[in-house]
């Protein structure tokens, strides 16, 4: 009998956000016990999981006293007590992705560095261990202006991520271990979705193109497929085949690539997770990123995986000068029109560039889905509660 149809087995997965309330949506599906390690029930996943347990997952005894308990552990989020899950493993639990890869993952100088040991195509880069010493480098001439600073961890959801674009800026960085990146000239910012299990079978979702928020450096729009050549989109995908396998990670690793205005593609950074550039495919496509995550790491075949339409997504993000009990202006409006739908997470609380919920569009014409996007976009806000 396959492991998860046991009534005893228990997956757990480490974060309550809007990726868990998602996974538990696809686990309630085949009545597969999950469980949620995260800080409060009141969090999005809290009314979709089995059980929801309270604690910390960066706590080391809480991740412990949790993953003792489960068959099968997981996350939604890198920034996890690592020492914790290879403890777990160690004894015997399996966990989804391995805290081997997790640990490189979740430390952006670890990735770059594990791109550059294996020949996997990046921008340039330094490390450094303060600000300090960031700008002793731009002063002797071994770092010039323009460049991207990334904090080496912590950083999620657009934070942890400046642009010094001109000198006047340096003053501005912050100041912690980073990566300093060349800023690339971009021609189009994509990202693929590979999944793989135990057995070795790999998959990959069509590629997507992004376009980021000016200011919350987070998605806006999200355009899928994405319009490239077909040599480009070839290399996107045995890309990221080649960096899951090297990785050896199991369940979902999203790879974020820049396709330069020279035509090089270049990994810009991966998460083993599901993540918002893959929402669409609950929608648009045969087999959804989340329902991929769980065949990935309970071992089971990897579907096909088909595009049935074009779509684009929005992402809801908290109005700029709201911070309180949230509303959502205009949804009604929002949810009278065909081919469009809204995912709210459920969080009670909204503050500026919070993610809040995401709206798919789709269309058989993938432009006419962007120009309802955009209507849709200027439809819906979410704001605080006077």
């Amino acid at each position: 009998m396959t492991q998860f149809l046991d009534s005893n087995f228990k997956l757990g997965i480490l974060g309550g956000g809007q990726l868990g309330k998602m996974l538990c949506k696809e686990t309630n599906e085949w009545s597969i016990n999950t469980h949620i390690l995260d800080k409060s029930v009141s969090f999005p996943s809290g009314r979709n999981a089995t059980a929801f347990v309270e604690g910390d997952y960066n706590n080391y005894d809480d991740v412990i006293n949790f993953g003792k308990e489960m068959d099968v552990i997981t996350i939604e989020i890198e920034h996890v007590n690592v020492d914790a899950l290879e403890v777990l493993e160690k004894e015997g639990k399996t966990v989804h992705p391995r805290p081997s890869a997790l640990r490189i993952i979740k430390d952006k100088g670890l990735q770059k560095n594990f791109y550059a040991d294996h020949n996997l195509p990046t921008s340039d880069y330094e490390l450094f261990e303060s600000k300090a010493d960031i700008l002793n480098a731009v002063e002797d001439g071994r770092v010039t202006v323009p460049f991207v600073q990334k904090s080496r961890t912590a950083g999620y959801d657009g934070k942890g991520v400046f642009v010094v674009s001109s000198s006047a800026k340096l003053e501005q960085m912050m100041d912690c271990p980073s990566v300093v990146e060349d800023l690339v000239d971009i021609e189009k910012e994509l990202a693929v979705i590979a999944v793989r299990n135990p057995k070795g079978e790999v998959n990959t979702f069509p590629i997507v193109e992004q376009e980021f928020h000016p200011t919350a450096n987070l998605v806006e729009f999200l355009l899928a497929p994405a319009e490239i050549d077909i040599l480009i989109e070839e290399k996107c995908k045995n890309l990221a085949v080649d960096i899951i396998n090297k990785l050896d990670v199991c369940g979902l690793l999203a790879v974020e690539l820049f396709l330069t205005t020279k035509g090089e593609v270049l990994i810009n950074e991966v998460a083993p997770r599901p993540h918002n550039s893959g929402h669409h495919t609950i929608e648009s496509c045969s087999s959804s990123q989340f329902e991929q995550h769980i065949r990935g790491i309970l071992n089971m075949p990897l579907s096909q995986i088909v595009q049935n339409s074009p779509a684009v997504m929005v992402n809801l993000l908290g109005a700029d000068g709201h911070t309180g009990e949230a509303i959502y202006p205009g949804f009604e409006e929002c949810i009278s029109q065909s081919n469009v739908y809204p995912h709210l997470y459920g969080k009670v609380m909204t503050k500026p560039f919070r993610k809040m919920g995401h709206i798919t569009i789709t269309d058989p014409d993938r432009e006419k889905a962007k120009e309802k996007a955009k209507l849709v976009k200027n439809s819906i806000r979410v704001e605080a509660k006077q």
